[in-house]
């Protein structure tokens, strides 16, 4: 989570998340691994909930369907605010993010 300006992580993202009882997923935590691979656990300070508005191409270069949940985050990293995109795939189970 150092220099990169925009990626999709390759790896897999752990996501802990909250389901509540109306079906909303609150995402709560997230893991990442590092280049080194290292993981670095990160918790989710606020969130927005940007999921079904469509199919489109978000600004990050990634394709999402009405069906994706994505969510707006903020995390921080070594004293610095960060805002981190999930998407997630209830379908393929696949939670992927861009920074």
């Amino acid at each position: 989570m150092g220099n990169e300006v925009c990626r999709e992580a390759d790896e897999k993202l752990d996501v802990i998340c909250e389901h509540k009882s109306d079906g909303d997923i609150i995402p709560l935590r997230i893991r990442i691994r590092n280049e080194d691979g290292e993981y670095h656990v990160f918790s989710i300070r606020e969130y927005r909930d940007l999921s079904h508005r469509g199919t489109y191409t978000t600004g990050d270069g990634v394709f999402v369907t009405n069906n994706t949940l994505v969510y707006e985050c903020h995390i921080e990293v070594f004293g610095t605010q960060k805002t981190v995109k999930l998407y997630y795939e209830p379908h393929r189970s696949l939670w992927r993010y861009t920074i």
